[in-house]
């Protein structure tokens, strides 16, 4: 039995269970991954008795408990240095940890109207003005990191790593909401959709069948 447990809400509409998720594939660790679909009464007394915050996602190996995607991303990185999860040079793994700090923190509109939802496509959805300089940081992000790591792969720092985990769930959202991407952010938001490790989270979201009214939206 694995030691490593991973408890998740949805992998089509969580987008922090995602990242996390993400994190813990990469370890390349055996592990066990629990989601939950509903929010019943029985759901959340078992979250409160295994997330200090209530949350999701919570990873749990052996008697330690590390909720929050990011603080996973890290413990992660600590139990398992050969991942990958940040970069090997102190310059490169700041920056990772900068941009995905602000991934953590910000974006809230984007986060807000646009909520991850893998098997939905929207091409009509109207975007709010507060939604433009969002998108563009977003795109300001990936272009630079790529332009700077051009010469070492096709992800944000070269090889996919923790900062690539925490924007994952954004490369969902803009092809769900048909978002149109600069060209290195397109080849960025394709190379992040044909990792394996995202092809796996994305492919367990696709066949789940539990809905939620609250994230499939109707488009007038």
């Amino acid at each position: 039995m694995a030691d490593l447990t991973l408890l998740v809400f949805d992998k089509n509409y969580s987008s922090w269970s995602m990242r996390a998720g993400l994190a813990l594939r990469l370890t390349g660790s055996p592990f066990e991954e629990i989601a939950y679909q509903t929010a019943d009464a029985a759901t959340q007394a078992d979250l409160k008795r295994r997330s200090p915050s209530g949350l999701f996602p919570v990873l749990e190996h052996g008697d330690v408990r590390v909720w929050d995607s990011l603080a996973i991303i890290e413990y992660l990185n600590e139990r398992f240095p050969s991942a990958g999860l940040w970069p090997a040079d102190a310059a490169v793994r700041a920056k990772a940890r900068a941009v995905s700090a602000e991934m953590h923190s910000g974006f809230p509109s984007i986060r807000q109207q646009m909520p991850m939802n893998i098997r939905a496509r929207y091409p009509r959805f109207p975007r709010q003005p507060e939604l433009v300089p969002q998108i563009e940081r977003l795109q300001a992000i990936w272009r630079e990191c790529r332009e700077q790591n051009a010469t070492s792969g096709p992800f944000l720092f070269g090889s996919f790593c923790g900062a690539d985990c925490m924007y994952a769930p954004m490369v969902m959202r803009m092809r769900t909401y048909d978002v149109k991407l600069d060209p290195l952010s397109e080849a960025y938001a394709k190379a992040v959709e044909a990792h394996p490790a995202v092809a796996d989270w994305v492919g367990q979201g696709r066949a789940e069948g539990y809905r939620n009214e609250r994230y499939d939206l109707v488009i007038g």
